[in-house]
């Protein structure tokens, strides 16, 4: 059995090449990824972002308040006079955008859109369960449209 790292500076710089060489191609799913991200590079010159304001996941809460034991995750987008917000469970989410009016959220993760659902007058529309992985809401309602950031919900 040879000494590794070989000796041999030469006979190094081959076996390192003959690595390289073998190490085959991207996988598709990491170049549709990147191609996705690539494609929404600019996104946020086009929409605005809807900035995340509420996480019951993150911060202390104040002392004396009492939480149920259940998995519901509540999150608040603000994005200009638009207001998303989002109840997370284990069936899915359910949300409400203000100002109400009709109009439609799509939700997308890294490799696209997996999920649209209509909004009715008053502001809400419910999705089915997010996958792993960060996730982007777009929310077209009342004449304006943004984009959440991105956030992961399981």
């Amino acid at each position: 059995m040879e000494p590794w790292p070989p000796v041999d500076d030469d006979r190094l710089k081959a076996e390192l090449g003959a690595a390289l060489w073998d190490a085959g191609g991207v996988p598709e799913e990491y170049v549709a990824a990147a191609r996705a991200a690539f494609t929404w590079r600019t996104v946020d010159a086009e929409l605005p972002l809807a900035e995340l304001i509420f996480d019951s996941a993150s911060g202390a809460e104040p002392a004396g308040l009492t939480r149920s034991a259940g998995s519901v995750r509540t999150l608040s987008f603000r994005g200009g006079p638009v207001v998303v917000e989002i109840e997370v469970t284990d069936a899915g989410i359910v949300g409400q955008l203000s100002p109400a009016g009709g109009g439609r959220v799509s939700a997308r993760t890294t490799s696209g859109t997996y999920e649209e659902a209509p909004v009715n007058e008053v502001g809400l529309f419910s999705l089915g369960a997010p996958p792993s992985g960060p996730i982007q809401l777009r929310a077209d309602a009342g004449g304006h449209t943004v984009v959440t950031d991105w956030v992961c919900l399981r």
